[in-house]
Parts: C-alpha cells; sequence; structure tokens
C-alpha cells in the first residue's frame, strides 16, 4: 500500500496536478502505439510500414517529452513503485509455496515404458543420453522414427496390453497428450520427461526443463499427483487448444521453419480480410461473439496469456477450464485495449465446458500445438483428476498462486490488520 502511494505522491511532488496531463500523455502514446501494432499486423504495404513506424515512435516521442520537462525521472520511479506495489500485493495474497495439487508417495514401477521422440528440443533425446539413462533405470525404451510414420496412441496401447505399468514421454506436449490420453484410459501412471521445445506441462508439474534426465528420478523416488485432461471434442489436451487466428496460421507449411515470416504474410487476411475467422463461444451460461482469437486452456493460466506464450498455471486439478477471447476488429479497439479486461477486447472466463463455433462447418484447432481440423461446434471439457502423474519428490517447484490482478480491497484489509 506504501508503493502503491508513493507511486502517486512521486508524479504529484514533481509536477502537481499537471501531473494528470502527464499521464494522459503516456495513457495516449500506448494507444497510438496499439494502433500502430494493429496496422503491422492486420495490414500489408504502405500501412504497414506506417504501423510499424507508429508503434515504435510513439512511445519514443513520449519519453523524449517526459525528458525534455524534466518528468522523465518521476515518471519512471512512479512506474517502478507500481509494479512494487502490484508484486508484493500478489505475494502477499498467494496461499503459500505448497502446491494446490495433493500428491502421494507411491512404489517403483515393475515395468515401466517410455516412448522418445529424437527430432523434439533440437535434440535433447541424443544430448543428455536419456535413452542410455532410462535403459538404466529400467525402461523399456521406444523410438519414434523420423522416416516413417508411426502412430504414438496404438505404440503406447500395445506397450499396456504387453504389461507396461507405466507409460512416459519424453517428446513435445503434442505427443505427451496422445500418451496421457492412453495412460488415463487404463488408469497407469505417466510421467513427463521434458525433451520438448517449450515443455509447458512439465513447466506447471515444477519439473526441471533444463535437466529432463531428472524427471526419470520419478521411477525411483517419486509422488503421484492426480491432474485434470482437457479435451476437445474427442482429442485430449494436456495444455491448451487454440481456435482462429493463432490456429490458421499454424497450418501454413511454411510455418514451422519461418514462424514470424509466415505469420506477418498470412495475418492481414485473417485479421481483415475474407479469410477473417469470426467465432462464437459459449462459457457455461456466459456467452461471447465475434471473435478472432479463443485459447482454451486445461485449468486457468494465472496471468494475461496468448498462444505462443500462454504462461503457467497455479494449478492442474481445478477442474475447470480457462478461456481467453481476443476481439479486435478495428483500429479503434485496437486503442482500448491498453485498458486491458476493461477494454473488452481481451475476456477472460473460467468454465467448466466451452462450445467454439464459427459459420463453416470445420474449424481449425492447435491441439497442444499440433494442427487438427474438427467439425463444428467443438465441445470442450475438463476431465477432472482422470491423469495419475508420477514427479520427482524433489523437483524445482510449482507456481504460486498469483492471479491476473490483484485483490486491493482484501489488500487494504490486510494492511489495516483487519
Amino acid at each position: 500500500m506504501l508503493a502503491l502511494l508513493a507511486s502517486i505522491v512521486v508524479p504529484l511532488v514533481a509536477a502537481g496536478l499537471r501531473s494528470v496531463l502527464w499521464a494522459l500523455a503516456g495513457i495516449a502514446g500506448l494507444a497510438l502505439a496499439a494502433v500502430g501494432v494493429w496496422w503491422t499486423l492486420a495490414h500489408t504495404g504502405v500501412l504497414r510500414a506506417l504501423g510499424a513506424a507508429l508503434s515504435v515512435a510513439a512511445p519514443v516521442a513520449v519519453l523524449a517529452l517526459y525528458a525534455t520537462f524534466g518528468m522523465l525521472g518521476p515518471a519512471l520511479l512512479s512506474l517502478g513503485l507500481w509494479l512494487l506495489a502490484v508484486t508484493a500485493a500478489r505475494t502477499v495474497l498467494a496461499p503459500g509455496h505448497t502446491a494446490a495439487t495433493q500428491q502421494a508417495f507411491v512404489e517403483a514401477p515393475r515395468t515401466p515404458w517410455i516412448l522418445m521422440n529424437p527430432r523434439s528440443g533440437g535434440g535433447k533425446v541424443d544430448r543428455f543420453h536419456l535413452v542410455e539413462k532410462a535403459r538404466t533405470a529400467g525402461c523399456r525404451v521406444a523410438l519414434l522414427d523420423a522416416d516413417q510414420h508411426q502412430d504414438v496412441t496404438e505404440l503406447a496401447r500395445q506397450a499396456v496390453a504387453e504389461g507396461a505399468d507405466l507409460l512416459a514421454v519424453a517428446g513435445g506436449d503434442g505427443t505427451q497428450a496422445l500418451v496421457a490420453e492412453v495412460a488415463a484410459h487404463h488408469d497407469v501412471p505417466f510421467v513427463v520427461i521434458p525433451a520438448g521445445t517449450r515443455n509447458h506441462f512439465a513447466l506447471d508439474l515444477g519439473l526441471d526443463r533444463d535437466d529432463p534426465a531428472a524427471a526419470l528420478e520419478a521411477l525411483t523416488d517419486g509422488v503421484e499427483l492426480r491432474v485434470d485432461l482437457g479435451y476437445a471434442a474427442d482429442r485430449v489436451f494436456v495444455n491448451n487448444a487454440s481456435f482462429g487466428m493463432y490456429a490458421s496460421v499454424v497450418t501454413d507449411p511454411a510455418y514451422r521453419d519461418a514462424k514470424t515470416r509466415t505469420t506477418l504474410r498470412t495475418l492481414p487476411g485473417l485479421l481483415t480480410g475474407e479469410d477473417a475467422p469470426r467465432l462464437r463461444t459459449r462459457a457455461d451460461r456466459t456467452h461471447v461473439d465475434g471473435l478472432q482469437a479463443l485459447l482454451v486452456s486445461n485449468n486457468p493460466y494465472g496471468r494475461a496469456v496468448d498462444a505462443a506464450r500462454p504462461g503457467r498455471r497455479e494449478r492442474l486439478d481445478s477442474g475447470l477450464l480457462g478461456v481467453v477471447c481476443v476481439r479486435v476488429a478495428n483500429t479503434a479497439q485496437a486503442a482500448r485495449i491498453v485498458r486491458g479486461p476493461r477494454s473488452g477486447q481481451l475476456i477472460r472466463l473460467n468454465a467448466g465446458e466451452v462450445v467454439v463455433e464459427s459459420d463453416t462447418g470445420t474449424l481449425a484447432v492447435g491441439i497442444d500445438g499440433e494442427h487438427v481440423v474438427l467439425p463444428s461446434p467443438v465441445v470442450c471439457r475438463s476431465a477432472p483428476g482422470a491423469l495419475r502423474v508420477r514427479v520427482p519428490r524433489r523437483r524445482p517447484g510449482t507456481p504460486r498462486a498469483s492471479g491476473a490482478a490483484p485483490d486491493w480491497p482484501r489488500v487494504v484489509r490486510l494492511a489495516l490488520g483487519r
């Protein structure tokens, strides 16, 4: 509360009531930058060039204006104090370092089976000698062959039929989701080896993504968690299912090798052209339409997210889906997005069931980063506690609850000792 108060006092002391005008100038600069980003993404040619220039020039002009009139220092100090206030508020409201997910100590498996993708994560399987370490730990290892198509789900089912009492995956989140579905169906434990590129599921389980081999300790010194699975129609996801712009971009064959170039080339048509997706959703009893992008996550994320960098989830056993909707159709809405959730352009919801539909017969969906096409409408649901996950007893830790925004009334009550 002291930091929040100081962030207001500093500009008042420096400029008196004129500080209100300086704050409005800063907000205007952010709005113009948002417009510039919109033009850059939604248009081509001259407008794209102007947008790129505006997105840089607007904040630079505000900083130069502040510096000219001696307000740069107070403005930066005020911003720093405000960030300190928000961080402190989130910290004091967090329940603590203990993970919310219940965990139980378990015996080591007798016949563990692990599927490894040598291509994942730029070759982490070979770089960290995971095959040798897994076999030393008593695992039967199945390697995916890059030269031929293999049915991951069928391989996992066959392993269970042959007596495997634990399934594990060293690969990306998409491969993990396929094997996790089999593990949940047969009620056998599942182990995540973070050998993919992003490893979002491993991050939220508290695993060490810099040392994939450390996850093998779950076999000999592990605890078991019951976590939820998400479903988009009949497809399982451990992280999220994305609809709209992002899902459409990843369908382009050039996306894998040139992500930024492909995104900039295809976004104008997806935002303002004839190919622009217009989605509708029903999250429990809440209806939202006119959407260009939608992210449905297996448990809500703890802060503002986008499809490429979805942040972290505070827990994996809430039994809820997180929903993030994006609705920016014109320049005015792009400017308003600087107001955050109050703008109406970024909508966050939690729900047990989410229905996504469009005017077309099918929907492109990115399920844990893998592109699929599903019949519209797509019903997303949570399967609470469906998956038994084994993790090492000693691991870096799970995220602390932080929330998208602090509960300021509660912070005030705590500060006043009430």
